[in-house]
């Protein structure tokens, strides 16, 4: 995803309180790598400062300089609104402060679509990344809101090169279960998607994770079709289940991430400060990759 990202012409992404080392980590790898260049909200002599301590060009940047957290925000969305900037990414702002800049409906990036974290993991061992959803944003959705994570999930794996996605819808069991919610769910929504109401796209459900990750699990139990086993993207039933996936994944498994919120305006980087500056980066290139419609790929000899 980064060497695709890199033949973004003129990307340009909109930091909110950029004055965070961390932060300038991965803007200093995303330079180095050629993904874009920034529009920094925040302190500005910290700001440059960092720069400056990095021995950055000056040319890769805009810095703009905000009084509060709230401000760099509000700024750095409104900046992706009107098309200045590409992607937004959240820097040393509280999160409730960040989204609720994001969800302004004057200056923000307010879509009318349902908004969803997608996660893709490059995991040790695996040959292929697998992503995840959503793990951030709803706590307990709906049916309803499980087919928008579903489509938003795919939008952002089609622009990383998956034409196809195959979707796991995972529960506890792979078979409907009257008293297990999340069982009828999975199986509702592999039927819509067989019958057209959810597209560009494969849906199983309900599958357990061994069934959805393993051939060998999944053959194990009796189960056929072209989801089962070789999942690339699994739709967690409730936020508690994508968090542990998503933790045990990178604390267990030691595996790579990048992490977007999609549905909005412009693809949303939503970092933690536990994220690594390479994390930030992967982020970075994934979030660039989903603006890639607006873009032009550079041309190459």
């Amino acid at each position: 995803m980064v060497q695709q990202a890199a033949g973004l012409e003129d990307a340009v992404v909109a930091i909110a309180s950029a004055d965070d080392e961390e932060v300038m980590d991965a803007v200093s790898l995303a330079i180095e790598n050629d993904l874009a260049r920034f529009h920094l909200f925040g302190d500005a002599t910290r700001i440059q400062k960092m720069i400056q301590d990095r021995q950055l060009s000056e040319s890769q940047f805009v810095i703009t300089h905000t009084a509060t957290a709230q401000e760099a925000a509000e700024r750095a969305a409104y900046a992706v609104r009107k098309g200045d900037a590409d992607v937004l990414m959240k820097g040393l702002v509280p999160t409730a402060t960040f989204m609720k800049a994001v969800l302004n409906k004057e200056t923000g990036l307010r879509s009318g679509k349902v908004l969803s974290h997608v996660a893709l993991f490059e995991v040790p061992g695996r040959e292929t990344a697998i992503g995840l959803t959503d793990a951030a944003i709803h706590i307990a959705p709906t049916l309803e809101d499980k087919v928008h994570i579903i489509e938003n999930g795919v939008t952002a794996l089609r622009a990383v090169g998956y034409s196809l996605p195959k979707v796991a819808v995972l529960a506890a069991v792979e078979v409907v279960n009257p008293t297990m919610p999340a069982t009828i769910d999975a199986a509702l929504l592999t039927q819509m998607n067989r019958r057209g109401q959810i597209k560009d796209c494969l849906v199983d459900g309900p599958l357990a994770l061994d069934n959805a990750v393993n051939l060998e699990a999944a053959k194990q139990k009796g189960l056929t079709g072209d989801v089962a086993g070789a999942a690339d993207l699994l739709v967690v039933p409730q936020i508690e289940v994508g968090n542990v996936i998503y933790k045990s994944l990178m604390y267990f498994a030691q595996a790579s991430v990048a992490a977007i919120l999609v549905g909005a305006k412009a693809p949303v980087v939503l970092t933690s400060r536990a994220d690594t500056a390479e994390a930030k980066l992967y982020s970075l290139a994934f979030a660039l990759l989903n603006a890639q419609p607006t873009k032009k790929i550079k041309q190459t000899i």
